[in-house]
């Protein structure tokens, strides 16, 4: 498998693995995601990004049908964001960079 098919794998194996913790094998709980948050973004350019006193603010942010849980679609964002944010430090801010016409 290429990095990126990997990549994919990985994300719906670690979605799967949390949220199959209690009966809603699809959707991730509260305490599920800050379990996952918690043990999987512990790396500091990601550990700074959720302190664990903000879960509560991450689920608000994540549960856009307001279920009180998190479902694939929405964990997907969140993961796609997080990509995007380590992107931006690692490359810096492109605001300033001037852009090529195509």
């Amino acid at each position: 498998m290429s990095k990126l098919e990997q990549a994919i794998v990985a994300i719906v194996e670690v979605f799967e693995e949390y949220a199959g913790k209690d009966d809603k094998k699809s959707q991730l709980s509260k305490a599920e995601l800050s379990e996952l948050i918690q043990s999987q973004l512990s790396n500091g350019a990601f550990k700074d990004k959720v302190a664990p006193e903000n879960i509560k603010e991450v689920m608000d942010d994540l549960d856009k049908n307001h279920d009180g849980e998190v479902n694939f679609g929405e964990f997907s964002k969140y993961v796609a964001c997080l990509a995007k944010g380590f992107y931006k430090k690692k490359h810096g801010d492109d605001k300033d960079k001037p852009r090529r016409n195509k």
